[in-house]
């Protein structure tokens, strides 16, 4: 039957994909309208922002009356996987995309996203090949660079954060998983060196620190190696060796970051032997007396 008063109606706009988006935020004005932006067209948007006190807020409150089905939770601070596990835990759709606020979906993953969903029991989650762009470059690296492959796509209940990593955490399945053969997820936070470097430094020490509370000591040899080896990996096998120098910079950083982290966890775990040391000298005076 024709519509009358309309002879050419508008066609219904299309049905949501059943998928939450969770992303975890603080003080994330200069990206997260990208992120957000980018998840048009999703049932819902899980936001937990652990106490912002620049723009952030605003840009989130202003995406939602533009009508992105935004939830905007606040949770004190929990630490990265307990964080990131608790806004997992309060989506609410078949399917649950865990996405940094520095990241967005182009258009092919986009357009990808019902076959995936579409995809066979079997398969719990779906790795996105995510790739970056580099400080002081305005397009993402070359395709010809190496992705990472990084599970952020998982059926609800069929995943977790592992609660016990401070640092590098990331999605365990319970069940198979496969990489998405299209489009990509784009990382476009190139940060100035010495902010870059703050950042890594953080997160030296949290990886640093992470081994000592699981018992592990230092080792020279890795001290001695794993630096030059995590530059050769990044530089040569990721193919950043195509990016000139910034791919140069960018594999230093990271030879940085593994070198920080070596000698943290040699700094901790002999600063906590030298303590140890010293109350059990301590308690034996104190015996003694």
């Amino acid at each position: 039957m024709t519509d009358r008063a309309n002879p050419n109606p508008a066609s219904p706009s299309p049905a949501p994909l059943p998928i939450s988006a969770t992303v975890i935020c603080k003080n994330e004005e200069a990206c997260i309208g990208k992120c957000l932006s980018s998840l048009k067209g999703l049932a819902e948007i899980v936001v937990v922002d652990s106490g912002s006190t620049d723009g952030t807020l605003a840009i989130v409150e202003d995406l939602s009356r533009r009508g992105l089905p935004i939830r905007l939770i606040h949770q004190p601070w929990l630490g990265y996987a307990r964080q990131k596990q608790f806004a997992l835990d309060q989506a609410s759709s078949p399917w649950v995309l865990s996405i940094d606020a520095d990241e967005w979906l182009d258009d092919d993953l986009r357009t990808e996203l019902p076959r995936l969903i579409g995809a066979e029991d079997s398969i719990a989650g779906w790795q996105l090949r995510r790739t970056l762009t580099l400080y002081g470059r305005p397009a993402p690296v070359s395709l010809w660079t190496r992705p990472e492959n990084m599970l952020r796509l998982v059926r609800r209940g069929r995943a977790r954060f592992d609660a016990d990593l401070i640092v590098h955490e990331g999605l365990i399945a319970d069940g198979e998983t496969a990489v998405s053969p299209r489009g990509l997820l784009r990382h476009e936070r190139g940060l100035p060196l010495d902010e870059q470097m703050k950042k890594e430094i953080v997160y030296a020490r949290l990886k640093a620190q992470q081994r000592i509370a699981n018992g592990r000591k230092p080792s020279w040899l890795k001290l001695l190696l794993n630096p030059p080896i995590y530059f050769l990996r990044i530089f040569f096998w990721n193919r950043f060796f195509l990016c000139g120098w910034a791919g140069f910079i960018h594999a230093a950083t990271g030879a940085t970051y593994s070198l920080m982290t070596e000698a943290m966890h040699r700094q901790f775990y002999y600063a906590r032997k030298a303590s140890g040391s010293a109350r059990t000298n301590s308690g034996g005076k104190g015996g003694m007396a």
